[in-house]
């Protein structure tokens, strides 16, 4: 069964986005998923959203829930009935929300650590963090620009934005599948964010990403997006898949 269609507002999303040796991504990433390549690297992060008015789509406004959130992406291509699809595989999901916790799966895809956020925002200053029961931590601490970082494996800001936007469609492990979500942007804009510090406790574990695979690249931000979440049919995983 699907994952119902979600309406509600992004009402600010950060993507952290990191190079990482396309070696590494092969080794880690389960069939049929491989690293979408950008000169020659692939591109992984975390996404921190606070998503407000979440809801079945029809039911009104009033009765939606906030709630701040981060998934750990890897960015994905895969043949779906002999045609090339790209998007994020997700393996890892946290949320600030007890009911996305309990209901990972039924609202949206995959499962949900709860977990401990610390939000900070203020004239385009922004310190976002989180801990979760079982440890996994991170922290980002960040201003708006105008400024390319020219180390960037991306031409500019446009193609980034392109490369996100067209990368809307995640799945996330559960079980013997791959759940689907899609996310379809009413008003698709970002911008700029030069980072002063980021950790992550995730990208930094030397076990999955050895040391000198992860390079941070660019961050982004989205503000005041209204959407829809669309669940998608899930994927099998192959029979061979652990």
């Amino acid at each position: 069964m699907k994952i119902p269609r979600i309406k509600g507002i992004i009402d600010r999303r950060i993507l952290i986005n990191y190079q990482v040796d396309k070696k590494i991504l092969e080794s880690y990433l389960p069939e049929p998923f491989k690293p979408k390549l950008v000169n020659g690297k692939g591109i992984a992060g975390i996404c921190l959203i606070r998503l407000k008015e979440i809801r079945p789509k029809g039911l009104p406004k009033h009765i939606g829930i906030s709630s701040e959130n981060g998934a750990h992406r890897i960015a994905v291509e895969w043949l779906e009935n002999g045609e090339l699809k790209e998007g994020v595989y997700i393996p890892r999901r946290d949320t600030s929300s007890k009911l996305n916790a309990i209901a990972g799966g039924a609202i949206f895809p995959g499962v949900h650590h709860l977990a401990e956020f610390s939000v900070e925002e203020s004239d385009g200053n922004y310190k976002v963090a989180f801990i979760s029961e079982d440890k996994t931590s991170l922290s980002i601490e960040a201003k708006e620009t105008n400024k390319w970082n020219e180390e960037s494996v991306f031409e500019n800001i446009d193609c980034v934005s392109e490369f996100f936007e067209n990368g809307s469609v995640g799945y996330s492990p559960d079980k013997n599948e791959f759940e689907g979500l899609e996310l379809k942007a009413y008003n698709w804009k970002v911008s700029l964010l030069d980072v002063k510090n980021v950790q992550s406790s995730f990208f930094e574990n030397e076990k999955i990403f050895p040391k000198g695979s992860v390079k941070f690249d660019n961050a982004l931000l989205m503000r005041d997006i209204g959407h829809e979440w669309i669940g998608l049919e899930k994927i099998k995983k192959p029979t061979n898949t652990i």
